[in-house]
């Protein structure tokens, strides 16, 4: 259960400005964060340069992602550098996330700005390390221990609406050690939330306007959190019972794997109408031989069956993958049955990266890394492949008529944009007025153009001021 919120404080109201770097787990937990600054008198604001803490929410999953950061950091320090000079206030600069837990003692060191490094399993800490910072300037905080406690336990209620599509973490860590990932020791070993802090937390979400929730975790389908009757209660069970919520009209789920897609939950896409046909199921790899030396514990034909099981159940079903090409050790031939599978399968997305050493993990040390020129060129290969995909399954929507959750505005007034049970954006374009009214509902729309990177619609009603009509997929 969630502690009370600490008393909040009476001071002039002081800026927060958080980035939000990698998954969907990190922009829930930059939320949190948010929630947990509150009561010290710390409020969002959309710009770092009048900010009186800046903190980066990063991710460790790529060598690029980190680079990132620590480049942001240098310009995070010549900004503050410039306020102090300009006697506009001083600016505290944190680091939370993968990146914090896993380098903290190198983040000290080359990048001496940061006053605090806070691991993604101790940022519930948070308001005390600002407040020990702001009490004695010259100290630094570094908190990145995996503590007894659960931190879902220590953070208060949340104390802002996420808008008409939400984020839920059910789920944390991973004990499946894929050779090439860091999220083992990042996050650490699976943790699920019990079912009834969830379904809290769901009812209070749609209360505040949410129509559709996004349940997140590491290894989301090996959810295993206590339910009412003190037994392990499995994803498809939870997923039926936060269907039941009133109110609440979409649910998906990511990111999962293929070893925990067990049949109870596969048929959940077929007997719970609210669970949205799409799935993110990553493969990594085509070739069983870079299966077995990446540590997936499946290999390709496993895959397969899942699919096959996942479209007979819920036959208009979408899939999305992650891909790794230049894995140490692949062939030119186990590229290609990383291509054959994509072509077996059909996505309608996919994400694809070449394979990046991370420190600490198996793979890092492996002698036969490959030459970053052909994971370019093979990187290519596949993105070609990809977006053909994604481009004929968008162009194939053309002409039809589908519901779509409006939840963000455009660039241009009356543009509106909103998601497609396919999780595919939509553009409309209408009236400013019957966009802001169209803004967290779910309508009907007629797709006229498949792009590759979404579909552009028609309002199939346009009376003004009508209730959006229920949808079905």
């Amino acid at each position: 259960m969630h502690r009370p919120a600490e008393p909040k404080v009476e001071a002039t109201p002081r800026k927060l400005f958080i980035k939000t770097y990698g998954c969907q787990m990190n922009v829930y937990d930059s939320a949190r964060m948010a929630d947990v600054l509150a009561p010290i008198g710390y409020g969002l604001t959309d710009c770092p340069d009048d900010a009186d803490l800046v903190v980066l929410n990063t991710c460790h999953i790529r060598e690029k992602a980190a680079e990132k950061v620590y480049s942001e950091l240098g310009r995070l320090r010549i900004l503050r550098d410039e306020r102090r000079a300009r006697n506009q206030g001083d600016m505290l600069i944190a680091v939370a996330g993968c990146v914090a837990q896993a380098e903290g003692d190198e983040l000290r060191r080359r990048a001496p700005a940061v006053d605090i490094v806070v691991g993604p399993q101790a940022y519930h800490r948070l308001g005390g390390m600002v407040r020990r910072i702001l009490a004695d300037r010259g100290e630094r905080c570094v908190d990145t221990d995996f503590p007894v406690e659960s931190k879902f336990d220590a953070l208060p209620e949340e104390s802002a609406a996420q808008g008409p599509a939400a984020f839920l973490t059910v789920q944390e860590g991973c004990d499946k050690f894929c050779t090439f990932c860091v999220v083992p020791y990042t996050r650490g070993a699976e943790f699920s939330r019990p079912a009834a802090d969830i379904l809290l937390e769901a009812r209070k979400l749609v209360d505040q306007g949410s129509s559709e929730i996004m349940l997140l975790g590491q290894n989301v389908n090996a959810y295993h959190g206590l339910g009412p009757d003190g037994e392990p209660m499995t994803l498809a069970r939870l997923i039926r019972e936060i269907a039941t919520i009133d109110g609440l009209s979409r649910l998906r789920f990511t990111t999962s794997h293929p070893r925990d897609m067990d049949d109870d939950l596969i048929a959940a896409f077929a007997d719970t109408p609210k669970l949205m046909p799409y799935l993110h199921l990553p493969v990594q790899s085509g070739s069983n031989r870079i299966l077995k030396r990446m540590n997936r514990g499946h290999d390709r034909d496993a895959y397969f069956a899942v699919v096959d099981k996942l479209r007979a159940a819920r036959p208009d079903l979408a899939l999305s993958s992650d891909f790794i090409v230049g894995f140490p050790g692949e062939s030119e031939a186990d590229f290609g049955d990383t291509l054959e599978l994509v072509r077996q399968v059909g996505y309608a997305q996919a994400y694809s990266f070449k394979y990046s050493p991370r420190p600490g993990t198996p793979a890092a040390d492996a002698g036969d890394q490959i030459d970053e020129d052909v994971k370019s060129e093979r990187l290519q290969r596949l993105m070609d492949l990809i977006n053909a995909q994604q481009l004929a399954f968008n162009q194939a929507m053309v002409g039809r008529l589908v519901p779509v959750l409006f939840d963000r505005a455009g660039r241009k007034p009356g543009q509106i944009i909103g998601r497609s049970p396919w999780l595919q954006a939509t553009h409309v374009e209408t009236t400013p007025e019957r966009a802001a009214a169209l803004f967290g509902q779910t309508q009907a729309v007629r797709i006229l153009r498949g792009a590759p990177n979404g579909l552009v619609a028609t309002l199939e009603h346009e009376a003004s001021g009508a209730t959006a009509r229920p949808c079905s997929t």
